[in-house]
């Protein structure tokens, strides 16, 4: 069973969540919690696999649990955002925030589904949609930022539009063929899964290839390996 924690300050929408998750019969919903700090603190009593994390909230918000938990709680959790607001700000703030994944509320319940799945399986959720949106802001050779995981943002820019901390950007020899072919599948956002069938090789073999691409850029996650793939021309 996936274990997985809501965090909304709407009982409502947890409930509805709730049904919708716990319909599918392989996913149990442990826990519940109305602001981001009862978040932190039921992330590290209950030790979720995912949690579906809202953004506004009263106390503290969904960002900045997302922070938290990712660099407090040990063994953190996947984090959802799971939001009503389809806002760059908010988008590009949950993924620096270490979120893994992006979800509308106004999404039909089987993307809520695929999202816990997805993250459950140690992959990130990223959507054509949503990684459009990221290379546009960050890939961009004239962008306002630097590419997450990859560089910083200029000297003035808001909290919103900050990137992550500086890491270097080894060259692209350093990719072994197979590498730089699951690179580019993962810069097309597919996901593990898809990616085996498409290179007709077992999912344990492309998290191997996932793992090793990462560690080879200095990337935090796969959103830097997307940037990173399309400021290159590997995408």
């Amino acid at each position: 069973m996936i274990r997985v924690l809501l965090v909304d300050d709407h009982s409502v929408m947890r409930a509805g969540f709730r049904m919708i998750l716990e319909a599918t019969g392989e996913i149990e919903v442990i826990g519940e919690a109305a602001t981001g700090r009862e978040a932190i603190d039921a992330a590290a009593t209950l030790h979720p696999d995912v949690i579906c994390m809202d953004v506004q909230m009263p106390d503290m918000d969904g960002l900045e649990a997302t922070r938290r938990i990712v660099a407090e709680v040990d063994h953190a959790p996947a984090v959802v955002i799971v939001t009503t607001f389809d806002r760059d700000d908010y988008l590009f703030q949950a993924l620096a925030a270490g979120a893994s994944g992006f979800v509308l509320k106004n999404a039909g319940p089987e993307e809520l589904v695929h999202a816990v799945r997805v993250l459950a399986g140690g992959d990130a959720l990223l959507a054509p949609e949503v990684t459009r949106r990221v290379i546009a802001r960050f890939a961009a050779p004239d962008a306002a930022g630097t590419a997450p995981g990859t560089g910083s943002a200029p000297a003035g820019a808001t909290p919103s539009a900050a990137a992550r901390p500086s890491e270097p950007e080894p060259p692209v020899i350093d990719l072994t063929e197979r590498e730089a072919e699951v690179l580019r599948l993962v810069a097309q956002a597919l996901s593990n899964a898809e990616i085996a069938q498409h290179l007709f090789i077992g999912e344990a073999t492309v998290k191997t290839h996932v793992s090793n691409v990462l560690q080879k850029l200095g990337a935090r996650d796969r959103v830097a390996a997307v940037v990173y793939a399309h400021r290159h021309g590997l995408a």
